[in-house]
């Protein structure tokens, strides 16, 4: 029985898979939910209305919240940052005539913005005047007063399923990139179904550019189907109507591209069936939870958000979400798409140096 047992466990820690799944994943999960709970600060985006009375404490205690993200810029800027949602309010100092409350502070939405970021910044404002009030002005009912009535501009409105469609998006196209290739073309290999493909007069890039259509067309049929719904069911925003939707298309299959280049590397790599998983989970698990999928990789300690933004998933999801509610065009996300394009000439030179025939 002890024979036995010590061959079994054995057995179990030669097992990749079994190593990944019952201990580094766990612990993968324990970290990032770790940081998003200690990563300390809050993070949203203000702007100073330039008109604001600059000489009192209150603004002094603003500027150097560490959870305000000050925006700076002329009043365009800031008007087109409101109305797409970017900024969550811009903040009104002013003085006024009373003496039992010196000062009141206005702030300005939009539509676009979070409504539960605009309850924070008034929860934080409202901290703020009431620790002033206990250490400097204790013979004042107050110094200052939040108005409570909140001045909107025109803007969309901002929908949850605007922020969560573009990351389910992109975990579809990545996990079916990635897991869809590497166990295709491992099966093939496996079965000497590429080999007897060699053996005829087909040329081998045809025939990985077959297999690989035939999921390229699968997968935008998918994305087809994950964004009727989204808009149709749930009215998601495309701003431009199908002029958005092609360019939502068009990003998908850049996207997709590369991520079927993961999976080419994980099946040249994969010794058998089992490491599959492993491996491909390797690539996916860190842009799942740190590219923006499911949560602002805001949320992150400020020294981990440079990693977040090297993960190719990041820039689909920027992209996607500017393109989608913002109205953006292909060419104004020009720099998420080059990167994407950077990340493809870089895996495909290490899928054709590793992949394999037999």
């Amino acid at each position: 029985m002890l024979a036995i047992t010590k061959a079994s466990l054995r057995s179990i820690f030669r097992s990749p898979s079994a190593v990944i799944f019952s201990i580094a994943f766990p612990l993968i999960f324990i970290l990032v939910f770790g940081f998003l709970s200690s990563g300390g600060n809050i993070n949203v985006t203000v702007a100073m209305d330039h008109r604001s009375d600059t000489l009192n404490p209150v603004y002094a205690a603003i500027k150097h919240i560490p959870g305000f993200n000050f925006l700076e810029g002329d009043s365009t800027k800031i008007k087109s940052e409101l109305s797409k949602g970017r900024l969550t309010a811009l903040i009104s100092i002013q003085k006024t005539n009373n003496v039992n409350t010196p000062y009141t502070i206005n702030l300005t939405s939009s539509e676009a913005a979070n409504p539960q970021n605009i309850q924070l910044v008034k929860s934080i404002l409202n901290a703020v005047i009431s620790k002033l009030n206990q250490e400097n002005f204790v013979n004042t009912p107050t110094m200052a007063v939040v108005n409570n009535n909140v001045q909107q501009v025109p803007g969309r409105i901002y929908r949850t399923i605007d922020f969560v469609l573009p990351g389910q998006l992109g975990f579809s196209l990545l996990s079916a990139g990635v897991f869809g290739v590497a166990f295709l073309f491992f099966n093939l290999r496996q079965q000497l179904v590429l080999k007897r493909f060699y053996a005829t007069p087909i040329r081998r890039l045809y025939i990985i550019l077959g297999e690989a259509l035939s999921r390229v067309l699968f997968q935008l049929i998918t994305a087809i189907i994950i964004i009727g719904i989204g808009h149709f069911a749930f009215k998601f925003t495309l701003v431009h109507g199908w002029i958005t939707f092609a360019s939502i298309m068009v990003l998908s299959f850049i996207a997709l591209i590369l991520f079927m280049g993961f999976g080419f590397i994980v099946s040249g790599v994969a010794k058998n069936e089992s490491s599959i998983p492993p491996f491909a989970n390797l690539i996916t698990l860190p842009q799942f939870l740190l590219a923006g999928t499911f949560f602002s990789i805001d949320n992150f300690p400020t020294w981990m958000q440079p990693f977040c933004r090297i993960l190719p998933l990041t820039h689909f999801n920027n992209a996607m979400r500017n393109i989608s509610f913002e109205g953006a065009s292909l060419l104004s996300v020009w720099p998420d798409i080059s990167f994407l394009l950077i990340w493809i000439v870089v895996v495909y030179g290490i899928a054709f140096k590793i992949f394999k025939w037999e």
